[in-house]
């Protein structure tokens, strides 16, 4: 259960292979997050299930920035977890994430960007423990158990992970896969990373498959904010010089979302 809810969070960036050099992108020099108004932030993951189709998954933030000293604070809200998969399926999937929902979590952000951190993380986890036993009811008992104690287990490091990786993809200066070896276009306000990516994954057996990951980032320099990313991820098909999608994730910032 860890992996796919992980998986839904962050990408797992492949190894780099050797490619042309490429025209690195520096971090934009302001950060400076709109603060006069919330914002809603998507984050969905496409993912190929056993009979063939994409199942999607979708996690809905509510934003809302302040200034803090000369940081910025932000508080955000998982609102919803949205999904086209059979019930029990995406159940099994977000079922780490789900304790999450409704639970405000402030970050402390340096005022360039540069460092997140997550702010009083240990009053955090008692509240996130006891929704997973509030839900017990809504589900069963010994699942609510399961799950508090796969929570309960983590090391504080993965715990961080679980409740900062969208927020951290979310700021340009604290995401440094946007800087490796990208190609970057500026038109005015908008900067556009590209990147593409291969590796050879073990399939079982000792049987090895070329994969393939595509990377696009779009990045507003007036604010410092990546306001889109989509990752796709592709395996060879059978037939020689084919390839299949087997996840898409897809990160968008709405600045006029009327909920």
């Amino acid at each position: 259960m860890i992996g796919p809810a992980l998986l839904l969070l962050a990408a797992q960036p492949l190894p780099p292979a050797p490619s042309p050099a490429a025209t690195p992108v520096a971090a934009p020099a302001l950060f400076a997050p709109p603060i006069d108004r919330p914002m809603v932030y998507r984050v969905t993951t496409r993912r190929l299930a056993r009979d063939g189709s994409m199942a999607s998954y979708t996690l809905v933030y509510d934003l809302q920035w302040s200034r803090v000293g000369r940081g910025v604070q932000l508080v955000a809200t998982l609102r919803a977890i949205e999904s086209d998969a059979a019930p029990d399926v995406a159940r099994a999937v977000t079922g780490m994430l789900r304790p999450l929902v409704d639970q405000p979590i402030t970050y402390l952000i340096a005022p360039d960007g540069s460092r997140i951190t997550l702010v009083d993380p240990d009053a955090l986890w008692p509240r996130v423990l006891g929704r997973v036993q509030d839900m017990g009811a809504a589900a069963t008992r010994s699942e609510a158990n399961q799950m508090a104690g796969l929570l309960a287990a983590l090391p504080p490091a993965e715990r961080e992970k679980l409740a900062t990786a969208d927020v951290r993809a979310l700021v340009a200066a604290a995401n440094p896969a946007i800087e490796d070896g990208a190609a970057v276009t500026q038109q005015g306000n908008v900067r556009t990373a590209t990147k593409f990516e291969k590796a050879v994954i073990e399939v079982g057996a000792g049987a090895k498959r070329p994969i393939e990951t595509d990377v696009a980032w779009t990045i507003d320099t007036a604010t410092g904010l990546v306001t889109s990313e989509r990752r796709r991820t592709w395996i060879a098909a059978a037939e020689p010089g084919e390839r299949r999608l087997v996840e898409e994730r897809i990160r968008a910032l709405d600045t006029d979302d009327r909920r």
